[in-house]
């Protein structure tokens, strides 16, 4: 008895040596490849706008009245928006009011001049007016030769004209003194309310800035405000190039992440050219500009503004019938895909041809059936041949 407890006891510690090391089934999750409709779609972050953005500007140079609108505000096509008229004087300083009073002087005293300068003329005139009529008399009787005759009628006809200079130069003496007494006067010249200029709205719609509110002395161009149709709007998206090529006027989208729900689009169009832009990580990418068209009802997009941000995601590639199976049961061994499939209880390792895929999963062309099971992220304790066990679900 006493040799049969140490070989009892051996055996006993070789059974559990056998036992620890053997091997055990795995457990595992398990995924079918099935036939299931397969869509391939980019998502990107973009843009609503509205497609034709007015800005109203000023047409003159002037003072500004204080804009009475506010964003959000409807306009009609032809309403009155803003109204400028005539800025007010600009004030002088002590040299340029001395120039001005000068000015203003001189314009009197040539004003004054020219006054007397009719004054002579007009004398003038009446003598030889006299003249003439003598002459006139003279030559009827014989007394006067026809020279002497005519060189008086010329002489009435010069003094009348000396007269109608003198007035014509007085007038424009009266208005260089005008002028220069205007420079002078800082009363607020275009006051009246029926001095300004009114803008018309291009379009209806509803103001979406206010640029230009106070009341202030503008030049012309200013902005002044933006109008726009909310109802009009479009989705800018920015697309790297890479994605860009595969997206195809027409295709079906979807606007979501705006803070309502999501609705239909269609890509619209697709700008020629791409654009250099630097992402958050400093990389420069080549980014084209995609345009979306809503599709969905109005009334789902009625809270969408101009300038929100929106998630699209564009249709690339979609059919309804591919042998499909879930991208987590998916690894690189080499430079093939491969994955594990579940055979009689065991892992068996199979090296696939994949075509299209997204995020969830990916079309086989080679190397499964429908109705394989394939382990779902396969720890590093799966290997070709290992016994494995699906976990049930919970």
């Amino acid at each position: 008895m006493r040799r049969l407890i140490p070989i009892a006891a051996a055996l006993a510690v070789l059974a559990f040596l056998v036992w620890a090391f053997m091997p055990r089934s795995v457990e595992v999750e398990l995924g079918e490849v099935a036939l299931r409709p397969l869509e391939v779609a980019v998502e990107e972050e973009g843009e609503a706008k509205i497609r034709e953005v007015f800005t109203v500007s000023a047409t003159i140079t002037g003072k500004l009245q204080r804009i009475g609108l506010h964003a959000g505000d409807e306009v009609t096509e032809g309403q009155p928006v803003a109204s400028i008229g005539p800025a007010a004087p600009v004030l002088l300083d002590s040299r340029a009011r001395a120039v001005a009073e000068a000015t203003a002087a001189a314009a009197r005293a040539a004003t004054e001049l020219a006054r007397a300068q009719l004054a002579q003329a007009e004398a003038t005139r009446d003598f030889m007016a006299g003249e003439a009529s003598r002459a006139v008399a003279l030559f009827q009787k014989g007394a006067m030769s026809q020279r002497a005759y005519d060189i008086a009628v010329r002489e009435q006809k010069t003094a009348e004209a000396a007269v109608s200079s003198a007035v014509a130069n007085l007038a424009v003496r009266e208005k260089e003194l005008e002028s220069a007494l205007a420079v002078l006067s800082l009363d607020g010249a275009g006051s009246g309310a029926s001095c300004c200029v009114e803008i018309l709205a291009p379009v209806s719609g509803k103001v979406l800035r206010v640029l230009t509110e106070s009341e202030q002395v503008v030049q012309t161009g200013t902005p002044i405000l933006e109008l726009g149709d909310p109802g009009n709007l479009e989705i800018v998206v920015d697309l790297l190039s890479r994605d860009a090529v595969r997206v195809t006027e027409g295709a079906v989208a979807m606007v979501s992440g705006w803070g309502g729900a999501p609705t239909a689009a269609k890509v619209e169009r697709i700008e020629p050219a791409a654009v250099t832009r630097v992402s958050a990580l400093g990389i420069e990418e080549q980014r084209v500009t995609v345009i979306l068209r809503l599709t969905g009802a109005r009334s789902d997009w009625q809270g969408l503004g101009h300038g929100f941000r929106v998630i699209a995601r564009i249709a690339l590639w979609r059919e309804e019938e591919v042998l499909t199976i879930p991208v987590g049961a998916l690894f690189r061994d080499g430079p093939d895909w491969a994955t594990y499939a579940e055979a009689d209880g065991r892992a068996v390792l199979r090296r696939i041809t994949l075509g299209e895929r997204n995020e969830d999963f990916a079309q086989v062309l080679e190397g499964l059936q429908p109705g394989d099971r394939v382990i779902l992220h396969p720890s590093d304790q799966v290997a070709d041949g290992v016994g494995i066990v699906a976990l049930e679900p919970s």
